[in-house]
């Protein structure tokens, strides 16, 4: 993902040390996080370790790129919850909808929805035309988004309906 993305590491190790680092100055302890997939590209041991030192209870939302989750029950319970691939909620009185994948119509869309997702590893977060945000960290500063941002940007679009 390094090269594929242009990412500014050497080596895995280095990024993923830096995206740790990133992670648990945004996320405190108690935090719910969201985690919109392709979360590990190693084995389940190293991906349990590396989840060991990540701040906050992380609700997983898999993506095509998690294999190694899927097939790892140990792993999957370290996770506060993993949830089904299309997930909506309510959060500040707002219904969100989130996947791994980006889509351009979804549940109470033209209600002032959100939609969140990951997977295009975007370096705009943000097209300015939907109520969709890129959560993936490569538009993020390479961690993770709070939802008041997210909130600060989409607000400002108005809600569209696609057909």
């Amino acid at each position: 993902i390094i090269k594929y993305c242009n990412r500014p590491w050497e080596t895995a190790e280095a990024m993923n040390e830096a995206l740790i680092s990133n992670w648990n100055h945004t996320v405190g302890p108690d935090d719910i996080v969201y985690l919109l997939g392709d979360v590990f590209f190693c084995q389940a041991q190293e991906a349990m370790r590396l989840l060991s030192r990540l701040n906050g209870k992380i609700r997983l939302v898999l993506g095509n790129h998690d294999k190694v989750i899927r097939n790892h029950v140990p792993l999957q319970k370290m996770f506060d919850m993993v949830l089904p691939a299309l997930y909506g909620e309510t959060i500040d009185g707002i219904h969100v909808v989130m996947c791994h994948y980006p889509m351009l119509s979804w549940d109470r869309s033209g209600r002032g929805s959100f939609c969140l997702h990951g997977h295009v590893h975007s370096s705009t977060p943000n097209d300015g035309k939907y109520r969709r945000y890129d959560v993936g960290v490569d538009g993020n500063g390479y961690a993770p988004v709070s939802f008041e941002h997210i909130k600060s940007v989409l607000t400002k679009i108005e809600p569209s309906v696609h057909h």
